[in-house]
């Protein structure tokens, strides 16, 4: 199954991403089938292929949590966010 996800690239303490289309079980630093984009989220900018995010959309692929919210804030997906850190639990 194919999945978009996010691939960490850049130098130490200078992070950012590409938005690629691999299989769901493989490394993420292995190879990939397509490149849809970049984000950095240093300075919150990114750019995404919209027509080919959703050519893999319509082909099966499901996008990550962060992916999904990215595809959101783009316009390319409509929808709620999804909430990706988990809430601290209360001790008591």
């Amino acid at each position: 199954m194919l999945a978009i996800k996010l691939m960490r690239i850049g130098k130490k303490h200078q992070p950012s991403y590409r938005v690629i289309i691999k299989e769901k079980r493989s490394k993420l630093g292995g190879r990939y089938v397509d490149d849809a984009g970049w984000l950095n989220p240093r300075d919150k900018s990114f750019k995404l292929n919209k027509e080919r995010i959703l050519y893999w959309l319509q082909n099966g692929a499901q996008p990550t949590d962060s992916v999904r919210n990215l595809l959101v804030r783009a316009g390319v997906v409509s929808g709620p966010k999804i909430a990706v850190h988990k809430k601290k639990k209360e001790k008591g």
